[in-house]
C-alpha cells in the first residue's frame, strides 16, 4: 500500500502537482584554490634553490569585478556534481586531472554575489609544478600563481561558560610581478566541551574579488593542519625528491622553519630511499626518495 502524507496524497501524486517555482533557487558554483611549490631563483649555483607555496589566480574579464583578480571555478552544470564540476574546471584551467583535489566548504553568505543567490562548494587541489599548463578559462583574460604569504598578526581568547573563543587576525598577500593583492581576515575558533567550529570574516581586502580572500584563508588553514599528520605534502612533490626539498616544501606551507633531526623522523614512514642521486653541479650529490605508497 502507498503511503499517504497529511494530504492524504501518494508520493507520485504528490510529485505530479509540486512546483518546483514555488521556492527560490540559488545558483551553485565551484571556486577552486589550487597550490603548487616552484623553485625560487638562488643566488648562487652552489645554493640549493628556495621553495615558494603559489596559488593560481585568474583575471575576470567580465563583470562583476572586471580586472579584478579570483579564484579559477565556475557555475555547476545540472549534469554533473560539484566535485565534476571542480574537476573539469581544474582540468580546463591547467591541463591536468589527476591531482589531490578536497572538498573545503559550502560558502553560502548573503550578498557574497552581486548578481544573485550564488552558493559557492570550495574545493583544494595540490599540484606538482612540472605537470602545469596554464590555460585561461572562458571568463578570464589571464591565468597566473601567485606567492602565498599568511601570518597571523594578532590573537584574542575569550572565556566562555563551557570553553573559549579565540579571534586570530592574519595578513593575507599575494605577489606576482607586477602585482601584490592584500586581505586582512578574521578567523574565530569557538571551542565548547561538545565541539569546535571555525568561522571567517574579511576585515579588509585590496584586489580580490568576491569573497575570495576568505575561502584562500580557510584553504590554507586546511593544507596547514593536515600536512601535520598527512602524507598530503607529497602530492606537490615530483615522482623523485631529497629530503631536504620536502623540508622545504613543509617549512612554505607551514611559515616556519623545522629542525631537520625531527623533520627527518617525522617522515620516515612517508617515503622510501631510492638508488638515485642528485646530479646539479656545485652541489654535494643528495639521495633521492619517493613517496612510500604502503605507508599512505
Amino acid at each position: 500500500m502507498d503511503l499517504l502524507d497529511h494530504d492524504g496524497l501518494t508520493e507520485r501524486e504528490f510529485l505530479e502537482q509540486y512546483r518546483v517555482g514555488d521556492y527560490e533557487r540559488p545558483s551553485v558554483a565551484t571556486d577552486m584554490v589550487i597550490f603548487t611549490v616552484t623553485d625560487a631563483e638562488a643566488n648562487s649555483y652552489r645554493k640549493l634553490p628556495e621553495k615558494e607555496l603559489r596559488m593560481l589566480l585568474i583575471r575576470r574579464g567580465g563583470h562583476p569585478f572586471l580586472n579584478k583578480w579570483a579564484l579559477p571555478g565556475g557555475f555547476v552544470r545540472p549534469d554533473e556534481t560539484t566535485e565534476q564540476a571542480a574537476a573539469r574546471e581544474l582540468c580546463e584551467e591547467t591541463g591536468v586531472d589527476d591531482v589531490y583535489l578536497e572538498q573545503l566548504y559550502t560558502f553560502s553568505d548573503v550578498g557574497r554575489d552581486p548578481r544573485t543567490w550564488v552558493m559557492s562548494c570550495s574545493y583544494m587541489a595540490l599540484i606538482n609544478s612540472d605537470q602545469v599548463k596554464l590555460e585561461a578559462g572562458d571568463d578570464a583574460i589571464d591565468a597566473t600563481w601567485f606567492k602565498v604569504s599568511y601570518r597571523l598578526l594578532r590573537e584574542r581568547k575569550e572565556l566562555i561558560e563551557d570553553g573559549y573563543v579565540k579571534s586570530l587576525e592574519y595578513e593575507l598577500k599575494l605577489y606576482c610581478e607586477g602585482e601584490e593583492l592584500t586581505a586582512i581576515v578574521d578567523r574565530t575558533v569557538t571551542a565548547k566541551t561538545t565541539s569546535t567550529s571555525n568561522s571567517y570574516s574579511i576585515v579588509s581586502n585590496d584586489g580580490l574579488a568576491f569573497d575570495h580572500a576568505k575561502i584562500i584563508a580557510c584553504a590554507i588553514e586546511r593544507l596547514r593542519g593536515k600536512v601535520n599528520y598527512t602524507d598530503i605534502a607529497l602530492h606537490l612533490m615530483p615522482e623523485l625528491f631529497t629530503l631536504t626539498e620536502l623540508q622545504q616544501v613543509y617549512e612554505v606551507i607551514l611559515g616556519k622553519e623545522l629542525l631537520k633531526a625531527a623533520f627527518r623522523r617525522k617522515v620516515a614512514d612517508l617515503v622510501t630511499e631510492t638508488d638515485h642521486y642528485t646530479e646539479n653541479a656545485g652541489h654535494r650529490p643528495s639521495r633521492l626518495y619517493r613517496r612510500n605508497l604502503e605507508g599512505s
